[in-house]
């Protein structure tokens, strides 16, 4: 690997750190990102907050890969003992806000996009996307942009998975469920209480077990997480509304869990979404045998990313480790940020050079 891509990406993760990118506020990021890459020559194309770029010599008649990572954070932890904007070296650690999740998988990309870039021998066009709001899995990051980006064979998506292979990522769904009863006095025997209505519902959630599994991602895990009911201690509740975390896998799409859910409960049951859909790639896939071939695990990982907006195959992968992701004094070791880039080139190289 060029140690010259290295440098540059660890300045350019530097560099994003310093910059105040919360999701929907990631302007200044996109604006770092797009003069890096300008600065090497890179053709960028912009829509809101999200950057993205072709290989010189795209050639329409070949299929594409997708390289895509974000490039907005959460909000720092109250615990910070550093200045999370502060991007500090210690020995091997990059200690910033965003360093991990995914400041370094972005940048990573970033440098194997750029080793790729002017290549004429590519059997396969590159898009690179570094895209926003995907700590909210909001409507205006990648789900905005794909549309821009043309077919697409297969995506790499880049999240802190210590360079192993996610093939596997659950979905989220979550539903706000509604239970009626009929109001009345405390004291006397009056009404229909809501709560008691809904407690039914709520253990079936909390017991039932679909009968279709995932192999890399086990049961579909559904968890009741918010209740409320009641305006006084008085009276009987009329409605008893609660919330569930639902966890998808690929066993099912999210419109059969739906139906299923609400063939077996009494309450009224609206998702407020169905997008984040559960994914994952055939382990025959050229990518996966690649990563298997470099000694890469494979697993199935029970956190949403903008994997579950793409809706071609992918596979999450890249330097640092989802533990650290949103917590205090967030990092990403050097030596992950370097491992990562080298890595990226050798899962690549033999699936898209002829």
């Amino acid at each position: 690997m060029n140690n010259t891509l290295y440098q540059d990406a660890l300045a350019l993760l530097q560099q994003l750190i310093s910059i105040q990118s919360f999701s929907r506020e990631e302007a200044g990021t996109a604006e770092a990102i797009a003069q890096f890459l300008q600065a090497r020559g890179v053709e960028i194309h912009r829509k809101e907050h999200n950057v993205w770029a072709f290989n010189k010599h795209y050639n329409p008649a070949l299929p594409t890969v997708l390289l895509n990572s974000h490039h907005d954070t959460v909000k720092p932890h109250p615990s910070w003992t550093f200045d999370p904007f502060t991007p500090t070296v210690q020995n091997d650690k990059l200690i910033g806000l965003g360093s991990n999740d995914a400041g370094g998988c972005l940048v990573s990309l970033i440098a194997t996009f750029l080793h790729f870039y002017e290549r004429q021998d590519l059997t396969y066009n590159l898009v690179l996307a570094a895209t926003a709001e995907e700590e909210i899995s909001g409507r205006n990051g990648i789900e905005l942009v794909y549309p821009e980006l043309g077919d697409m064979e297969f995506a790499i998506v880049g999240e802190p998975t210590q360079m192993h292979l996610a093939v596997a990522e659950k979905g989220l769904m979550v539903l706000d469920c509604l239970a009626h009863g009929q109001g009345g006095h405390a004291a006397r025997e009056e009404g229909v209480n809501a709560i008691h209505e809904a407690l039914p519902d709520i253990e079936w959630f909390r017991t039932f077990r679909f009968p279709k599994e995932s192999s890399f991602l086990g049961p579909i895990k559904m968890s009741v997480t918010i209740i409320q009911a009641g305006t006084q201690h008085n009276v009987v509740p009329d409605q008893c509304k609660f919330t569930v975390d639902v966890r998808m896998t690929d066993a099912y799409q999210p419109e059969e869990v739906l139906s299923i859910i609400r063939e077996h409960v009494k309450s009224e049951v609206t998702p407020r979404s169905t997008r984040l859909r559960p994914s994952s790639i055939d382990q025959n896939h050229p990518i996966v045998q690649s990563g298997i071939k470099l000694g890469r695990n494979l697993y199935g990982s029970p956190t949403t990313s903008d994997q579950a907006l793409l809706n071609i195959p992918s596979v999450k992968v890249g330097p640092g480790d989802s533990a650290r992701s949103h917590t205090a004094d967030e990092f990403i070791y050097l030596s992950e940020l370097e491992e990562g880039i080298a890595l990226y080139i050798q899962l690549l190289t033999p699936v898209i050079t002829a």
